[in-house]
This record gives structure tokens, C-alpha cells and sequence, in this order.
């Protein structure tokens, strides 16, 4: 007998064999190898569908970051013009409350030195006249000694005080 011819014998108990195992396998292994297969495509498609809704989820939580970052930008950017805006109100306020303070006691300091020019041009005025009285009454004390100068003299006002 030779390896490569099989006995007719033997192949008959081969072929029988194979097929009671084929049909064990058949009834009872198949459907059982078949339902663990299709659970485990089941389990892997589900995996697929969530792996896919998550990367969905996730473009969409990207999505809204980005919108919310663009907003957050948006918001600080008119947050800083805002402030902007009232820090060149408020500069201007205090500018224009300084030139008001500023003219204000400009206008205090001119009135003050108007009263105490006022007041020096009357107290030389006053110091003046003492002066002139004083002087006056010198020269009169000296030129009235006599008789004659006197009556000169008070017909000299006399006329004066005519003609005004």
C-alpha cells in the first residue's frame, strides 16, 4: 500500500465520520459559533455607531467652543472699548473740570486783585490828602501871618470855588 492511494476502506469510514461530525457541527456548533459572530458584528457596529456619534458630539462641542471662544472674544474686545470709551469721558470731564477750577480762581484771584488795588490807590489817595493837608496848612501857616495875605487868599478860593 502506498502513502498517496488511500484504502477504499478506510476512505468509506473517513467520509462517514467526517460527515457525522459535519452534522454534529451542523446542529448544534454552527448556530452557536454563527449567534456568537453575529453578537460580536452586533457589538462592533454599535462600538462603530457610538465611536462615530462621539466624534459628531465632539466636532459639535469644538464647534461650540469655538463659537463661545469667538464670543468671549468679541465680548472683551467691546468690554476694552467700553472702557476706553469712559476713561477718555472721565479724562475729559476732569479737563474740563480743571479749566472751570482753573478759570474760577483765576477770575477769584483778578477780583482780589482788583479790591486790593482798589484798596492801595485809596490808602495813597487818603495818605495823599493828609499829605496835602499837611503841607497845606504849613505853607498857609507861614504865608498868613499878615494881614494882607490872608484877605488875598481867601478871595482867590472865593473865585475858585465860583467858577466850579
Amino acid at each position: 500500500m502506498s502513502l498517496l492511494t488511500p484504502d477504499p476502506g478506510l476512505l468509506f469510514w473517513m467520509l462517514l465520520s467526517f460527515g457525522v461530525v459535519f452534522f454534529v457541527l451542523a446542529k448544534y456548533g454552527f448556530p452557536i459559533i454563527v449567534k456568537m459572530v453575529d453578537e460580536r458584528k452586533a457589538f462592533i457596529d454599535k462600538s462603530l455607531e457610538a465611536a462615530k456619534a462621539a466624534n459628531d458630539r465632539l466636532a459639535g462641542i469644538r464647534e461650540e467652543g469655538d463659537r463661545i471662544l469667538h464670543r468671549t472674544r468679541e465680548e472683551e474686545i467691546r468690554i476694552l472699548k467700553d472702557a476706553n470709551e469712559v476713561r477718555n469721558k472721565i479724562i475729559g470731564e476732569a479737563k474740563e473740570q480743571a479749566a472751570r477750577e482753573a478759570a474760577k480762581l483765576i477770575a477769584e484771584a483778578k477780583i482780589t486783585i482788583q479790591k486790593e488795588k482798589e484798596m492801595a490807590i485809596r490808602d495813597i489817595r487818603n495818605q495823599v490828602a493828609a499829605l496835602s493837608i499837611d503841607i497845606a496848612e504849613k505853607i498857609l501857616r507861614r504865608n498868613l501871618d499878615n494881614q494882607a495875605a490872608q484877605r488875598e487868599l481867601v478871595d482867590k478860593l472865593i473865585e475858585e470855588a465860583q467858577k466850579n
